[in-house]
């Protein structure tokens, strides 16, 4: 593997953060199973396969690692949670320095076509054809803090409690961990009385898009934020399309993307 390639796809500054995180390898007391392999290339492996949208049997031999291991070990870190630990520590290195804008949290989805699996439904705006949807909640630049997968046919309003409620509680420069905005800006899908209710209740100004009242020029101001945003985990090309029969695999992916997107300001604001 070209070490130029590797470097571009985890840097040092990121493999310190992720390191730490990654569950420690324990091999079977009665021998055999998978051999111990170096976690660094494995995590490189995983994320060239997400940037590069390739199948995992297209994953090249110069990785130095074989496909079936790099598989099994990106579901074992699945399971064992560490994209969100890896997303969250991200945040709170961007909290700590007052690079989380709290003014505002901005949410929206798109919809992925999908080929199988958990998580698909029907498009109605791709005539009828199965796939995903990718739900996500930025801060007022556009850092993506929340990310999910549902069905496509499941309606935007109905994430938009969730992804709030998945918001975690980030550090800050000074006082105690937040984890909620001044502000929560929507469309027009979003819009109902209930959830305008349901915000101010908890101290969060809604800022949604009424139909019939309000233009989308208004929110436009805002909205280009968050159609960044998802063009940036759109970036990573194994999100364009979704291959994964397994729902959660496929959302560990987009946490992932989610994560790195925010280390490259965190890596950018070190420079």
């Amino acid at each position: 593997m070209s070490s130029n390639l590797a470097l571009r796809l985890v840097p040092d500054e990121l493999w310190e953060l992720v390191g730490p995180l990654i569950p420690v390898f324990r091999p079977r007391r009665q021998g055999g199973g998978t051999a111990a392999v170096d976690d660094r290339a494995v995590f490189t492996a995983i994320v060239y396969v997400l940037t590069s949208g390739c199948a995992w049997r297209h994953l090249p031999a110069e990785f130095g690692v074989s496909v079936p291991t790099a598989h099994r070990r990106f579901s074992a870190w699945t399971r064992a949670g560490l994209w969100p630990r890896l997303h969250r520590a991200v945040l709170d290195e961007l909290g700590a320095r007052g690079q989380v804008d709290w003014a505002s949290a901005i949410v929206d989805a798109a919809a992925v076509r999908a080929k199988r699996g958990h998580l698909t439904g029907p498009n109605p705006v791709d005539r009828g054809k199965k796939g995903s949807k990718l739900h996500v909640l930025s801060d007022a630049a556009g850092l993506p803090l929340v990310v999910a997968v549902s069905a496509a046919n499941v309606h935007d309003s109905q994430a938009l409690k969730p992804l709030l409620m998945a918001l975690p509680a980030i550090r800050s420069r000074r006082g105690p961990r937040r984890r909620r905005p001044v502000k929560m800006r929507a469309d027009k899908a979003y819009h109902s009385a209930e959830h305008r209710g349901w915000l101010r209740r908890r101290g969060i100004v809604p800022r949604i898009a009424r139909p019939g009242i309000e233009s989308g020029e208004r929110l436009g101001r805002h909205r280009w934020v968050i159609e960044r945003t998802l063009a940036w985990l759109f970036g990573y090309r194994r999100l364009t399309i979704r291959y994964e029969r397994h729902g959660h695999l496929f959302n560990a992916f987009l946490v992932l993307a989610a994560a790195i997107t925010c280390y490259k300001k965190l890596a950018k604001q070190s420079t």
